[in-house]
């Protein structure tokens, strides 16, 4: 396999959009926490690490799976990259998260290995049973910790900002699962969007936007200024237009392109509102 080819592999085993979500979303936490340059772009890198062995993690051990099914999407499942590249990149990657959350020093670097944690036990059963949510809660609802928490002092962030990511990372949990609802049941996983169905996913899901979105608007301290009422409005507009959407396809990616776009909007608005971790 030439270079090119094989590059071209690792960005799509990575699950390049969701990675660079996470790592976007990261870093504008980074910015509402004050962290100092160095420092923010150490906790952003980080993350983006973690992201990167997740996802590689994933389509290693989902291979035989996802052969199965063929799953057009995956270069390993493809065969344009052997399973033990992914998971020799997944390695590699989670190596150079420990050693930069090691840098990150206690209790920032113990955060974020926390969300890699969560990642790996998805990948490695959790996605099959009823609380496959559970880590995608207790991920997303750490990413404002991993900001706070580096920051010297090191310092919690807000109950409603742990809360408002906790929400968002369940809501992406039914949004990124929505579409492969059947390929996953033929292959035996069977997590909560599975047992609830698609239309109950959809729906659930854009409630938990919008009550993340309610949530980082009246949680703090201080009157909603204009910026989080705007931030609000476009959320629910998308969020309507994604169940439409989902309702008329549940194969479709878009809904997990809303849950982003939605997650992009509350930091955007929360930062044009003056108020900080």
């Amino acid at each position: 396999m030439s270079a090119s080819k094989l590059i071209r592999a690792l960005v799509l085993s990575c699950h390049p959009i969701p990675s660079v979500a996470v790592t976007a979303i990261s870093a504008g936490l980074v910015a509402l926490a004050d962290l100092p340059i160095g420092q923010g772009a150490l906790v952003t890198v980080a993350v983006f690490t973690g992201q990167l062995a997740i996802g590689w993690s994933n389509d290693y051990l989902d291979a035989e799976r996802d052969r199965a099914v063929l799953r057009s999407d995956k270069p390993v499942a493809t065969g344009a990259m052997k399973p033990r590249v992914a998971g020799i990149a997944a390695v590699i990657a989670l190596i150079v998260t420990l050693a930069l959350s090691a840098a990150l020093g206690w209790p920032g670097g113990a955060a974020a290995l926390a969300i890699v944690l969560c990642g790996w036990a998805y990948n490695l059963g959790l996605k099959a049973i009823v609380l496959s949510w559970l880590p995608y809660a207790i991920a997303f609802g750490m990413l404002p910790a991993v900001a706070t928490l580096s920051d010297s002092p090191p310092r919690w962030p807000a109950p409603w900002a742990l809360s408002a990511g906790a929400l968002l990372g369940v809501a992406a949990h039914l949004a990124n699962v929505l579409p492969d609802l059947g390929d996953d049941v033929a292959t035996g996983v069977r997590g909560l969007p599975h047992r609830i169905g698609a239309r109950a996913t959809a729906l659930t899901a854009a409630a938990l936007l919008l009550t993340a979105s309610a949530v980082i608007l009246f949680g703090p301290v201080g009157q909603p200024g204009p910026w989080g009422f705007a931030g609000f409005t476009a959320a629910v507009l998308v969020a309507g237009a994604a169940v439409c959407l989902a309702f008329g396809d549940p194969s479709s990616r878009r809904f997990f392109l809303a849950i982003i776009l939605i997650a992009g909007l509350d930091v955007v608005s929360f930062a044009f509102s003056g108020i900080r971790l």
